[in-house]
């Protein structure tokens, strides 16, 4: 995944909240066998109601989605994720997270940035009345702002988290991280255990 580090752009306010992935991304959505494609299924129910915040054109190429509380909840699916990414979006503000949404987010790319109810309140009532306001969000420091307007604030993320987003690591990145020691570990393995397909593919000795 790229690195993420600082995200900054306009910013849609959905002033809801309980928002769960069954609603990001139907359950119709989840015949796709590709990863891309999902951006135009998002929020597709609510999206048929044409006072949706989605269908304002005031707020067409926005690239920060700004909810409510727990925004996230229900399902795993990280299917949600890739519809919001595919949409445009690259972080997602909010007062809370469900747990596994905000983990799938962590690894795919997606910032979810967890703020007060205060803040998150002031943001979107911001948004509300001047669809052209832009929020700028960064990972190394930790903040969140409009400049504006004046608001501002901070969002927690633990050390680890920083790093894999400020190094776009995602799982695979991770382990990939310990490339020489996993080499390393397959050349000294006995033989009478399996190969790797990649082992089998170049014909490595075993």
């Amino acid at each position: 995944m790229r690195p993420v580090r600082v995200v900054s752009g306009r910013a849609v306010p959905l002033d809801r909240s309980d928002v769960d992935t069954d609603q990001i991304i139907p359950s119709d959505w989840l015949k796709r066998v590709e990863r891309t494609g999902f951006g135009a299924g998002l929020f597709s129910e609510w999206r048929d109601d044409r006072a949706f915040v989605l269908n304002n054109p005031d707020y067409m190429g926005a690239t920060i989605l700004v909810a409510a509380a727990n925004f996230g909840t229900g399902s795993s699916r990280e299917h949600a994720v890739w519809a919001l990414m595919d949409y445009g979006f690259e972080a997602v503000v909010a007062s809370s997270f469900g747990d596994i949404f905000r983990s799938n987010c962590t690894k795919q790319g997606l910032l979810p940035v967890q703020v007060t109810p205060a803040l998150d309140r002031a943001i979107l009532d911001a948004l509300g009345k001047d669809p052209s306001l832009e929020v700028t969000v960064d990972v190394e420091r930790g903040t969140i702002e409009c400049p504006g307007v004046g608001i501002e604030g901070t969002f927690p993320l633990d050390d680890f988290t920083r790093q894999r987003l400020l190094n776009g690591w995602d799982d695979i990145g991770l382990s990939l991280r310990h490339e020489d020691e996993i080499s390393r570990y397959e050349t000294g393995r006995p033989a009478w255990l399996p190969v790797t397909p990649a082992e089998t593919a170049s014909g490595s000795p075993r």
